[in-house]
C-alpha cells in the first residue's frame, strides 16, 4: 500500500498564538484595497462565484461578500470557520465556509475568481503546490482567474532574508530562527512566542521558495498562464526585492 501523505507542518501554525497575531499584521486599507482590485481584475458583480482557498478569519471573503458576491471559504482552523459562519449568519451573507485541508478540498462548482492569499501557497512542496495548480485550472470558468501572493518567491527573498529577528505584537514577544536550506530551496522557521505572563508557545514552519519563473512554469503545466505580476495591485508592476508579489493567472483555452 502506499505510504500516507505526511502531515503539512504548516497545518498548526495557526492554531495558537499566531491565529491573533495574524489578524494584527494585515492593515484595513490593505485588504479593501486588495478587495477593490480583485472586484476590477477579475470582473466581480453581484451573483458571481469567488473561492477563498484558505481564508484565514475571512478577511476577502466577508469583503466580498457584502457586496453581494457568492464566495466559498476554505481554511483548515476551526476557529476561523467558526468565526466567519457566526459573521456571515449575523449579517446574512452569501458564504458558503468550510473547514477543510486545501490538499484534500474537491470543489463542487465552477468560479469566476479563485485566490489563495496571505502567502499561503509557499506552504507547499512542488507536487503539492501543481496538484493545487490543477484543482484550481479545473474550477475555474472560462476566462476566469487565478490571484495570489506572496512574500516569499527567490526575487524577493534575495533581498529581504534574514536569519534572526524579533518583534513585539501587543503583550506578546515573537523570536524568529530561520535557516535557508536547499534542495528543495525553503526556509525553516522556528517561532517563539513569548506572552507576558511567561507563558511560551513554539512552532516551527517551512516555506518553499521558487523563482518566478519556476512558480510560472508550474502554473502553465497546471493550465494557468500568467497574465501580469504586481507589487502594488493595478498601480505598480512587481520588480526585483519588492516586499510582495501579486500573481495574475488565467485558465489556458486551447
Amino acid at each position: 500500500m502506499p505510504s500516507a501523505r505526511a502531515e503539512n507542518i504548516n497545518n498548526i501554525f495557526f492554531d495558537g498564538y499566531y491565529k491573533d497575531i495574524w489578524r494584527t499584521l494585515i492593515p484595513e486599507a490593505l485588504t479593501r484595497a486588495e478587495v477593490d482590485y480583485l472586484v476590477q481584475e477579475a470582473g466581480l458583480k453581484p451573483g458571481s462565484k469567488v473561492l477563498d482557498l484558505m481564508c484565514g478569519y475571512g478577511r476577502h471573503a466577508l469583503s466580498l461578500a457584502r457586496l453581494g458576491i457568492n464566495v466559498t471559504a476554505v481554511d483548515n482552523l476551526a476557529d476561523y470557520i467558526n468565526e466567519i459562519k457566526e459573521l456571515t449568519g449575523k449579517e446574512d451573507l452569501p458564504v458558503r465556509a468550510l473547514q477543510e485541508d486545501v490538499m484534500q478540498f474537491q470543489a463542487e462548482d465552477k468560479y469566476d475568481l479563485i485566490i489563495c492569499m496571505g502567502n499561503s501557497m509557499s506552504f507547499f512542496n512542488k507536487e503539492d503546490s501543481e496538484k493545487i495548480f490543477s484543482g484550481i485550472q479545473a474550477n475555474l470558468k472560462e476566462n476566469g482567474k487565478f490571484i495570489f501572493n506572496s512574500w516569499m518567491i527567490s526575487e524577493i527573498i534575495i533581498k529581504q532574508f534574514k536569519e534572526n529577528f524579533w518583534t513585539t505584537v501587543g503583550d506578546l514577544k515573537c523570536l524568529y530562527n530561520s535557516k535557508y536550506r536547499f534542495s528543495p530551496a525553503r526556509i525553516e522557521t522556528e517561532s517563539i512566542f513569548i506572552a507576558s505572563d511567561g507563558n511560551t508557545e513554539t512552532k516551527k514552519a517551512i516555506d518553499y521558495i521558487y523563482s518566478l519563473n519556476e512558480t510560472e512554469a508550474m502554473l502553465s503545466s497546471s493550465g494557468l498562464g500568467v497574465k501580469e505580476t504586481w507589487s502594488i495591485p493595478g498601480k505598480k508592476k512587481f520588480t526585483l526585492g519588492e516586499p510582495r508579489i501579486y500573481i495574475i493567472a488565467e485558465k489556458i483555452t486551447i
